[in-house]
């Protein structure tokens, strides 16, 4: 199966999905309308596509309730103007749904989080329309570059 979330930038997250039993995790741009977007215009928020993850995943192994899971734990939900240092629309967050279970499963955990804490929840929840694979070298960023990917999540403030 496949999922697709926006959590930011798309190398922070992507090693966190493979600790969980994740199959592949593929960085790419979703939201947008414009096809194959650069890297460089999605960057420069010319695209409408946010950093997005595609998940492929085997439901035996880890479920999505699971899934969101993860990707709740690792994002400040409350941040509309994107995520810790990476700002614009290209970083804010968003729940792609392919169903509508995963629709009413997403929309039911954003909305307890908002009562729980009284605060607005900023996760656009869309309907999935398209995925673009993002250029080779942002694929497994965090293998391929250990160090500027160490000095990303300590630059970034998402590892403290």
């Amino acid at each position: 199966m496949k999922a697709y979330f926006a959590g930011g930038c798309f190398w922070c997250v992507t090693p966190i999905y493979k600790m969980y039993g994740v199959d592949n995790v593929i960085c790419g741009y979703s939201g947008g309308d414009e096809k194959n977007p650069a890297y460089e215009d999605v960057k420069a928020q010319k695209t409408g596509h946010r950093e997005t993850i595609m998940l492929e995943y085997d439901p035996k192994k880890v479920s999505y309730d699971k899934l969101l899971d993860i990707f709740f734990a690792n994002v400040d939900p409350f941040d509309g103007e994107g995520q810790f240092i990476d700002k614009g629309f290209s970083y804010t967050l968003a729940i792609y749904y392919t169903t509508e279970e995963e629709k009413l499963k997403a929309y039911s955990r954003i909305k307890k989080l908002e009562e729980e804490t009284g605060k607005k929840v900023y996760i656009a929840l869309e309907s999935f329309k398209s995925f673009y694979e993002a250029e080779e070298y942002h694929q497994d960023y965090y293998l391929k570059n250990p160090e500027a990917f160490e000095k990303e999540l300590v630059e970034s403030g998402r590892k403290k």
